[in-house]
């Protein structure tokens, strides 16, 4: 299902980002700083609510943007989806991959069951890969008529490094979007087509509500050299430098965005 504002009635001029996991959290940051960055928006997210603020902001930026509600699991339908943001929007200039869910519960890792594991897996990780196949297909048959810079953006975890034991199959989920990243690096570099990770931390999120208190403690005691909270716009940023095109020869790059967590100490 599609709705959209005034980019429908006219091809983008801007350059186009589509982000993935678009409504809320580091999505919504991401949508609001390209926004301000000059890109025109196509947003996805799972459920609609909270979009209409998302478009919102991005308009107040001057972007036309459109939303579109859709399960990144329904790989068979991704194809079909680009299509019709492509005829919608123009061509597709920036991909950012933030959609994804954690585990069910965090808990003992011999006592891991297929549910969480099939569900995390199936949208993290396969979800992520074939909808960037599908991106990555339109990109190497189309340029932008601009001949603005054309990247990949994959938003990760520090758990793609650092693993937690109760949490599994997330741990692995991105970690796989590591090597996603180094393939499409490889495959895309002759097209000058840049692909990048980012890692965030501990990022004060609809999602990291639930354990905010233990996150507190943590921080506290230092987990977090910088001692703080990351926020949505410290990933967000870190997007819209990747996006912009000035670290293309970087493609294949990592870019922990975490105050130091990820750093190894003594």
């Amino acid at each position: 299902m599609a709705s959209s504002s005034s980019l429908l009635a006219a091809r983008a001029v801007r350059p186009l980002a589509l982000i993935t996991g678009a409504r809320r959290g580091i999505g919504a940051g991401i949508a609001a700083e390209l926004a301000r960055q000059g890109f025109d928006l196509a947003l996805l997210d799972i459920a609609e609510d909270g979009a209409d603020q998302v478009l919102a902001a991005a308009e107040a930026h001057g972007a036309r943007a459109g939303f579109w509600q859709y399960d990144l699991a329904d790989s068979g339908a991704h194809r079909a989806l680009v299509e019709r943001i492509v005829v919608a929007c123009g061509p597709i200039a920036c991909l950012v991959n933030n959609a994804g869910v954690s585990a069910d519960a965090r808990g003992d890792l011999l006592e891991l069951g297929e549910r969480s594991y099939d569900k995390v897996i199936d949208i993290n990780m396969r979800g992520t890969f074939f909808f960037t196949q599908a991106v990555a297909r339109h990109m190497a048959e189309h340029t932008h008529p601009a001949q603005h810079a054309r990247t990949i953006v994959t938003v990760s975890s520090v758990s793609a490094e650092l693993a937690s034991t109760e949490r599994g199959e997330y741990c692995m989920s991105k970690a796989g979007l590591g090597m996603l990243t180094k393939l499409f690096a490889l495959r895309l570099a002759p097209l000058n087509i840049g692909v990048f990770e980012i890692r965030p931390g501990i990022i004060r999120t609809p999602m990291t509500e639930a354990v905010a208190a233990r996150h507190d403690e943590r921080i506290a005691d230092g987990v977090v050299p910088m001692r703080r909270w990351g926020v949505p716009a410290d990933v967000a940023a870190a997007v819209a430098a990747l996006a912009s095109g000035q670290m293309q020869f970087a493609t294949g790059s990592v870019l922990n965005i975490d105050g130091a967590l990820s750093v190894p100490r003594l």
